[in-house]
């Protein structure tokens, strides 16, 4: 595969990891917010039952999990090209 294709596979790699990274974060950062919203409640009930309908800190952080994976597929492919192409 020539430089060019190579270069781009590499660059999206990276893109999909950081973007990755950052999803992870943010969903790490929603569920820290979520857990103190309802520790903050008087009613300990409230907090003991409490499930969300949508769990969108949860659907972050699987959805960051997997751009990083396939980040270090494209990574892992691009390196493998580098080194027997």
């Amino acid at each position: 595969m020539p430089y060019p294709e190579g270069f781009i596979l590499l660059v999206m790699g990276v893109i999909f990891v950081g973007v990755g990274i950052g999803v992870l974060f943010w969903g790490r950062r929603e569920e820290k917010s979520d857990s103190d919203a309802l520790v903050a409640r008087t009613d300990m009930r409230k907090f003991l039952e409490y499930s969300p309908e949508r769990s969108r800190s949860e659907a972050l952080k699987m959805g960051g999990w997997i751009s990083i994976i396939i980040g270090l597929v494209m990574l892992g492919i691009v390196g493998g090209l580098r080194l027997w192409g």
